[in-house]
């Protein structure tokens, strides 16, 4: 269960930087040894800054997740806490290491943000534990999953690799736009299916406050206003392969995820946990046509 979850944490990661890094390829001699070698470079550093701040807020969250989430590894007892206290350690100081000897700035800085944002969202001492607050806790997941990952990135490619002048380009721009919707929306999402548990511990998040229902339809609501947006900036696009890609690829997320949320049971955790994982599905999927739009 526990490596089957790395692969696929290990999968995701690669598949957003993977897409985020194509957007600096300008011609097709720029797809060469030199490439894969900067994406390799940023996948595992990112991977292993990645289970630290998962590793932590597991850590911080033990009581919660045993009401929660008992299945995890330090809820259920599978591993001990110095364990995972070894665990996050390790793989915090191995990520910055690769990030310095690797001596690019865009990708040592992308670490040190998310590290920073990951251990006060997460570690629960006087002025942190920033995930008890919602809007600075959607603050937070926002900053690293749609400003961080899309520009430090695709930096790291531009400037490290190939050795060019920054450029914020139409592609990258509405990356960053389109992924800030979403992680928005995952920011909210989290808490639909945790309400119980943070009720009982005072995590005051806008599923506790405003109730499921309202923060789940606000959610599937801006996505779809998300989609919208993608399809008229595919329309507008100069490319016709990339227009009428962008247009239809969107046009049926859009349509999947609409008939996903009419069938959610919103009584049911495992029905909202459900939809939840569906979502991370739509987020990366999105991936997949963030290369194509031009």
């Amino acid at each position: 269960m526990i490596i089957v979850c790395h692969f696929q944490l290990f999968c995701q990661q690669a598949l957003s930087i993977l897409s985020v890094s194509l957007l600096a390829i300008e011609k097709l001699s720029d797809i060469s040894p030199l490439f894969f070698t900067g994406v390799l470079e940023a996948v595992a550093a990112a991977l292993m800054m990645n289970i630290y701040i998962v590793g932590l807020n597991q850590l911080t969250d033990i009581e919660i997740d045993k009401v929660n989430k008992p299945y995890l590894p330090l809820a259920s007892g599978e591993y001990s806490i110095s364990t995972g206290v070894m665990i996050v350690t390790s793989f915090s100081i191995m990520s910055f290491w690769l990030g310095w000897v690797v001596g690019s700035w865009p990708l040592f800085w992308a670490l040190f943000i998310s590290f920073v944002l990951g251990t006060a969202y997460s570690i629960n001492l006087p002025l942190l534990r920033w995930k008890r607050f919602a809007f600075i806790a959607a603050v937070c997941i926002l900053a690293v999953r749609a400003v961080i990952v899309q520009l430090a990135f695709y930096l790291h490619m531009q400037t490290h690799v190939y050795g060019r002048p920054p450029v914020l380009s139409r592609p990258l721009i509405f990356a960053t736009a389109f992924m800030s919707f979403f992680s928005v929306v995952i920011a909210l999402f989290k808490d639909i299916p945790d309400i119980e548990g943070d009720k009982i511990f005072g995590i005051r998040s806008f599923t506790v406050r405003l109730g499921q229902n309202r923060v789940f339809w606000t959610c599937i609501s801006l996505l779809e206003i998300a989609y919208a947006v993608a399809i008229l900036v595919g329309a507008a696009s100069s490319y016709t392969w990339s227009k009428y890609i962008t247009i239809l690829g969107h046009g049926i997320l859009a349509t999947i995820l609409w008939n996903r949320a009419k069938s959610v049971d919103l009584k049911s955790k495992a029905s909202i946990t459900s939809c939840y994982m569906f979502i991370w599905k739509l987020f990366y999927a999105e991936y997949l046509l963030i290369p194509l739009v031009r």
